[in-house]
């Protein structure tokens, strides 16, 4: 099976002891109904002992016994293709887990043994920067002198509490001094704060550590279980995790390519932000999706709330939330975090400037030129075809702004000019810059309109209109049709129907503005910044019948308590303020049991309709674009997940099961029947004609009449002057509650029409109030 027979993927979120590859395999038959190609699977490969993820892989060489090993694959691949499904799994070039050492046998040589290890060369450890590699686990430095020897296993090791680490047996004279045998060892384990590291990490996640993939030997090493899968025909596909914080993407790419074959499907987690297009000289099929999901979000929401809610910000927090103080405050944060959190890699990145370039420099000003260079960069990494000239117009910006730097930034345009180790590593500071300050801070501090804050998204933007977003997906039609788009992942900070709700907010500014005042008066949050953000999301998550479940309370409390230490404002993940986030909870508990509860039930049952409209909308035109769309586990229903771990949680598959029985057009109410509806039929219609999709012709369609704005529709065929298909969407359905759709038509091309969720046959001028009489969406084909 080729990359051609993709259609569309569904994704399983695995784990050992909650769901595996078994689990996966009994919901087959249930995929092949639901309408998709492709089961998409989550990591596979052996991760660390009781992994909900599977991200933090300790042995690439093995499928997870935890999850059924290798034979548990072949069962669930012989089931999807007696189906005529294929499966495509999710790979982790970048990193591996090391938080328990004994369980990555190549990170447990290497402490081991040190530079004599055989695996010295797989880990990006910084032997050039100390004698021994230092590991930030202990309390703090001081607590080395807690280290005792353990001489109870078949190897003698030092024992951190539960923790264990190797002894080189050279090094050890029988003796129980620990601190001793400890300082005779290639590492040097270290406090967490120390600011002292001697390993690139995934971001700043110490558990995680960096792989050298621009070594051949590395790779092969690392890709030989994921060799064997397309040697014999398991896997159709792969979606790369990160290969932003590789030496060298493309490289690592043009490599992977050759593995996987010209015909396999390979999509890779390239985080683009709004301007930024996608190399088109990389061996890859597209993105993994978050472009797309900012197009098919946008679009809905209403340009015209935009001021009505930067002055709600401005009033609520001081902040406005525009593209000024967005800017502003995404380079302020960078700054802070490459002077923290990620200062190690700062550090090494100057150390390997002086090597490449052999040079003396005050390193103090280097490091200041490195922060200002990285904080100014408004992409992951530069160093793609399409983004050159980009660093060499950064430098020259910070040159004019601070021409203290300019001996410094002349230091480090020598060595990027060598293209030595200084150049692969300031791109991958800054990518790990990028993901920390604005993914993992800005998004939780800034509230104008949360929804708009997904990975590789800019807040400052406020949506998209109809004509940009008929061009951007007309170009993903030509240049991307296969790439990946998505409305949820494992990694979105809010689920799609979450963000539509939200998305309401921009039709409907001044009720907002009014209800969020009475709450506040009611039951004031513990201050502007926070209650904005928190506000938004309780609205977004509020259950629609107003019961307030302990399971829901818990996921609240759980959230906000996130998106605090994210933020970083109040408290944090390293230095908590227990009096601050004791009256968030506190807060959160006077919301949901005071009498401002039925309230916010009152403002969100006037919403939901409408939220549920928009939600419709995306999933449709999502299912129905451009690109291979997946569909993240659960969300053929309504769902409310907020960020990981939430948007991990167990899927009710019985109740789903239990739609498939069902025919008829279901209502648009809170049971999601309608949203399950429309993803079954959109994706059996891609698999029913692949060519009017996969490689097909994208044409906009545009409606005539009073309430032409609410429409957003587009035609999909073999060729774009010969669209068979045409998805319509309703937006903005706020603005139709008075004047519904009055004269509002659209004009057919040629030929009987008939509307795949309703069974309504049409043809010519046809009027839109008509057509959406049951559904606020329609799928015709002819």
């Amino acid at each position: 099976m080729t990359r051609d027979a993709i259609t569309s993927t569904y994704r399983f979120q695995l784990r050992g002891d909650r769901f595996t590859l078994r689990d996966a395999t009994s919901l087959v038959p249930y995929l092949a109904e639901l309408g998709v190609s492709h089961v998409y699977l989550s990591p596979i490969l052996t991760a660390s002992e009781g992994s909900t993820h599977g991200y933090d892989v300790t042995d690439p060489r093995t499928v997870s016994e935890a999850l059924g090993g290798r034979a548990a694959l072949e069962e669930l691949v012989s089931e999807a293709r007696s189906h005529g499904l294929g499966v495509v799994v999710d790979i982790v070039p970048n990193h591996l887990g090391v938080a328990t050492a004994h369980e990555n046998p190549f990170w447990w040589d290497v402490l081991k043994f040190g530079r004599a290890s055989q695996y010295a060369s797989y880990f990006d450890i910084d032997w050039a920067g100390a004698e021994r590699v230092a590991l930030p686990v202990l309390g703090d430095d001081a607590d080395v002198n807690e280290l005792s020897v353990d001489r109870s296993g078949d190897e003698v090791v030092l024992a951190y509490y539960d923790n264990r680490y190797p002894v080189d047996p050279s090094t050890d004279d029988g003796s129980d001094d620990a601190k001793a045998l400890h300082d005779k060892q290639s590492y040097e384990l270290v406090g967490w704060r120390s600011g002292r590291i001697g390993y690139r990490r995934f971001f700043s996640v110490s558990d995680l550590a960096g792989l050298r993939q621009e070594d051949p030997a590395v790779f092969d090493a690392t890709h030989a279980e994921v060799r064997s899968w397309f040697d014999d025909g398991l896997v159709d596909g792969v979606r790369v995790d990160h290969p932003d914080g590789l030496t060298a993407p493309a490289e690592y790419l043009s490599r992977l390519r050759g593995v996987v074959g010209p015909d396999s499907w390979l999509v890779i987690e390239k985080i683009l932000t709004a301007d930024e297009p996608l190399d088109v000289t990389l061996p890859v099929d597209g993105t993994t999706g978050y472009d797309a999901l900012a197009d098919l979000g946008g679009v809905f929401v209403d340009p015209t709330g935009e001021s009505a809610l930067t002055q709600l910000s401005l009033d609520t927090t001081g902040e406005a939330g525009d593209a000024s103080w967005v800017h502003g405050a995404e380079r302020a944060i960078k700054e802070e975090t490459a002077r923290t959190q990620l200062a190690p890699e700062v550090r090494r990145l100057v150390a390997a400037i002086a090597r490449d370039t052999g040079l003396e420099f005050d390193h103090d000003l280097a490091i200041d030129a490195v922060t200002a260079v990285v904080a100014r960069m408004p992409v992951y990494r530069s160093d793609y075809a399409p983004l050159a000239g980009m660093l060499p117009r950064l430098l020259g910006d910070v040159a004019v702004d601070r021409p203290d730097l300019v001996p410094a930034l002349e230091i480090l345009a020598a060595a990027v000019s060598t293209s030595g180790e200084a150049s692969g590593r300031l791109q991958q500071v800054a990518g790990a810059v990028m993901a920390k300050s604005v993914e993992d801070c800005m998004f939780y501090r800034t509230s104008r309109l949360v929804s708009l804050q997904e990975v590789g998204g800019d807040p400052s933007r406020f949506g998209r209109s109809v004509a940009e977003f008929h061009l951007r997906l007309s170009e993903r039609a030509r240049l991307w049709p296969r790439a990946m788009t998505t409305l949820s992942t494992h990694d979105t900070k809010r689920g799609e129907d979450v963000r539509a709700r939200i998305g309401i907010l921009s039709q409907t500014p001044d009720l907002w503005r009014s209800c969020l005042a009475d709450w506040e008066a009611e039951a004031p949050s513990p201050n502007g910044p926070t209650g904005l953000f928190l506000w938004q999301n309780i609205i977004g998550t509020w259950p629609a019948d107003g019961v307030v479940t302990d399971e829901y309370r818990e996921r609240l409390h759980a959230y906000a308590e996130k998106a605090i230490r994210e933020a970083g404002s109040f408290t944090g993940w390293n230095d908590v303020d227990e009096d601050f986030e004791s009256a968030v909870h506190s807060w959160i508990d006077t919301v949901l049991d005071g009498p401002v509860a039925s309230s916010v039930t009152s403002f969100v049952s006037q919403i939901a309709p409408h939220a549920w409209t928009d939600a419709l909308g995306q999933k449709l035109l999502h299912i129905a674009g451009p690109g291979i769309p997946d569909i993240y586990q659960g969300t053929e229903l309504w769902e409310d997940s907020l960020v990981d771990p939430d948007n991990r949680r167990d899927v009710d598959y019985s109740t789903r099961r239990a739609l498939l029985d069902t025919s008829g057009t279901p209502a648009l109410d809170a049971t999601g029947a309608a949203k399950f509806h429309v993803t079954r039929a959109a994706a059996r219609l891609r698999r029913e004609r692949p060519s009017s999709f996969v490689g097909g012709g994208y044409s906009p369609v545009f409606a005539t009449g009073t309430a032409a704005d609410h429409v957003v529709a587009f035609g999909r065929g073999p060729a774009a002057e010969d669209s068979d298909v045409l998805a319509i969407a309703t937006r903005l359905s706020l603005g139709l509650v008075e004047s519904g759709w009055g004269d509002t038509a659209l004009e057919l091309p040629d030929g009987t029409w008939t509307d795949v969720l309703t069974g309504r046959s049409v043809s010519g001028s046809v009027a839109v109030g008509e057509l959406l009489a049951d559904l606020p969406v329609a799928l015709l084909t002819r």
